[in-house]
């Protein structure tokens, strides 16, 4: 009896995930759903996404405030930089952007200090970077937040030389709640905060459902809309130089789209 080898027994195997094309480590808020699921929906086969978590009390700055202090996250970067990663993130925008730009870098160098030899990156960080990518000036912002977080992400923007003409938030502070908002709200929300003289669109918070309205806001609005999920994702495919993602979530991916994927 031979045995069941060579190319006719290979004709039964299955795509397992495998990163082959690259892997994504992910520091992730541990009650959050959306942004690896996200992740995972915008990466072409061989690009796979590894994801720790930290506990976040309450989305206030409060809470924030706790989550940050908390020594967890040195051992959450520790943990996932174990793996072998390519690039990790921190998947918190307002947990990053809350304290100003120059706590947004520092925390970037102290990942990059607990994880040697992995490349970091942040939420914040990355949107900054999908900003420029797509040469935007005055931008619109749309969130979820609460009043003083929302405020908080108004003066990151302009600080970082995008003045913000109208936004709008919709005072969430649980994080569950965050991303109960069904696709059709996120897209009245965002469209309900464009301006005429936005030259593009900013969705902040990484478990507010953004990635599967992006191209059809964009068709709608005719200008780049950017989520802080869909950059993250866009900035670690950058920072490393992997062209790894599907097409269909907007203008940022047109060069980092993963060829042949239909």
């Amino acid at each position: 009896m031979s045995l069941p080898t060579g190319t006719q027994a290979r004709a039964g195997f299955r795509y397992d995930g495998y990163g082959t094309l690259g892997r994504l480590g992910l520091i992730y808020i541990a009650s959050s759903i959306v942004m690896d699921a996200e992740w995972a929906a915008m990466a072409a086969p061989g690009l796979s996404v590894h994801t720790t978590r930290l506990r976040l009390p309450k989305v206030t700055l409060e809470g924030i405030d706790a989550m940050m202090n908390a020594p967890e996250l040195e051992q959450s970067a520790r943990l996932v930089g174990s793996a072998p990663i390519d690039v990790m993130c921190f998947g918190g925008t307002s947990a990053s952007f809350v304290y100003g730009t120059a706590y947004d870098t520092g925390l970037i160098g102290r990942m990059e200090r607990w994880a040697p030899g992995v490349k970091a990156t942040t939420a914040s960080t990355a949107s900054l970077a999908a900003l420029r990518e797509v040469k935007a000036g005055p931008v619109a912002l749309a969130t979820p937040y609460v009043d003083s977080i929302h405020e908080r992400a108004i003066n990151f923007l302009e600080s970082n030389g995008h003045p913000v003409l109208k936004s709008g938030n919709l005072g969430i502070d649980e994080d569950w709640a965050l991303a109960e908002v069904p696709l059709e709200q996120v897209f009245d929300h965002v469209v309900a905060c464009d301006h005429p003289d936005a030259t593009a669109i900013f969705i902040s918070c990484t478990n507010f459902r953004s990635s599967g309205v992006i191209e059809a806001l964009e068709t709608a609005l005719g200008k780049p809309v950017i989520s802080a999920v869909q950059a993250s994702f866009w900035h670690c495919l950058e920072v490393v130089g992997i062209d790894g993602a599907r097409p269909g979530y907007g203008r940022l991916f047109a060069r980092r789209l993963a060829p042949g994927i239909a």
